[in-house]
């Protein structure tokens, strides 16, 4: 699922593609490199005397639509790319790992896995809100199952993740059915397809543009995310040290993040062209994707963010509620802690 894929592809360093290779190629290269270049230290030939410059603030995101516009800003020069390094991984489960291991500053994540790593007592700091998946996310079916209800009895595949568990039981609630009363498979997206051809799976959590690929084989949308509107939520989220050492990164950060958006979204079909292959879409898939979202504007952001109680703690009161049933976490969210208006708030007031 989609929420499971430095200065990279412009960089002329040694051993760094060149950046004249088409978007894709370099992208892989990316994510074979991983995050070789996240533990560097200073070159042997800077002197005592010479002042070092603060290491950028390092941006970590599997490959996700909803995170590319960083993507797009960091390749037309749209972020500060002294202040900002965005690295691509293969996995939100690498990301997750790399921000544990204080490998990285920052992350793109959704917010239920935010508020687990938030459980665990790693101090993430959520800075901004990306996007809200509406309709990205959808449980696909075949023909004859015509209702969420008439799924009883039947066989269902989900991977095994986070935002899997949940379109599953938003799911159940929807149709009122209980777990007991459908057999779930865990299986990889990858292998959804065949087994719904196959007649060995009666559904299958899906998402864009996989879902979409399936419809045009004739399987039917029997569930999406516009029925659990808040539940599946992109963030920004940045390490709580980080956020009191390097304010100006994170302000830098963020800027970033809205140049890109806005340059997608004034150019959505030049974009979808150059973001497609590295995602391993085409163009037109891309686009689809894309629609499958709804992307916070800045002031949105903030106004979520902020309040007491913060705004988005009281939207998101049933994710959480959700997550400690399912037992993913173990206490309720302090949502005052977890979330981070002043940097965004701060730009505000900059643009003034």
């Amino acid at each position: 699922m989609h929420r499971h894929t430095g200065p990279g592809r412009t960089g002329q360093e040694a051993g760094q593609p060149e950046a004249g290779r088409p978007l894709h190629a370099r992208r892989r290269w990316l994510q074979r490199a991983g995050l070789v270049a996240l533990g560097a230290v200073s070159a042997p030939w800077l002197t005592a005397c010479q002042p070092v410059p603060p290491a950028p603030l390092t941006v970590g995101m599997n490959t996700w639509v909803g995170y590319d516009p960083l993507i797009l800003a960091r390749e037309r020069g749209l972020i500060d790319t002294q202040a900002v390094k965005v690295v691509e991984l293969m996995s939100s489960s690498e990301t997750l790992r790399n921000f544990r291991n204080r490998l990285l500053d920052a992350a793109a994540l959704t917010l239920d896995e935010v508020l687990r790593l938030a459980d665990e007592g790693f101090e993430p700091r959520v800075v901004c809100l990306l996007s809200e998946s509406a309709g990205a996310d959808v449980v696909m079916a075949r023909a004859e199952v015509r209702e969420p209800a008439e799924l009883r009895g039947r066989t269902v595949a989900v991977e095994s993740t986070t935002v899997g568990a949940l379109m599953l039981q938003r799911l159940l609630q929807a149709a009122h059915l209980q777990p007991s009363d459908i057999t779930v498979i865990n299986v990889e997206s990858s292998q959804h397809a065949a087994l719904l051809r196959g007649g060995r799976i009666d559904a299958a959590v899906s998402y864009e543009p996989l879902a979409g690929q399936l419809r045009d084989e004739g399987f039917t949308a029997l569930f999406d995310s516009r029925q659990m509107p808040g539940d599946i939520v992109d963030v920004l989220v940045v390490r709580a040290d980080v956020l009191d050492t390097a304010p100006q990164a994170v302000q830098a950060l963020l800027v970033g993040w809205q140049r890109g958006l806005q340059a997608v979204q004034q150019a959505p079909a030049e974009s979808a062209r150059v973001l497609a292959p590295g995602a391993d879409l085409t163009p037109e898939a891309y686009e689809a994707t894309f629609r499958g979202l709804r992307f916070y504007t800045p002031p949105q952001s903030l106004a979520l963010l902020s309040g007491r109680p913060p705004a988005l703690g009281q939207a998101s009161e049933r994710l959480a509620q959700t997550l400690q049933l399912m037992g993913l976490i173990r206490q309720t969210p302090d949502w005052e802690r977890l979330l981070a208006p002043a940097p965004a708030a701060a730009l505000a007031e900059s643009r003034s």
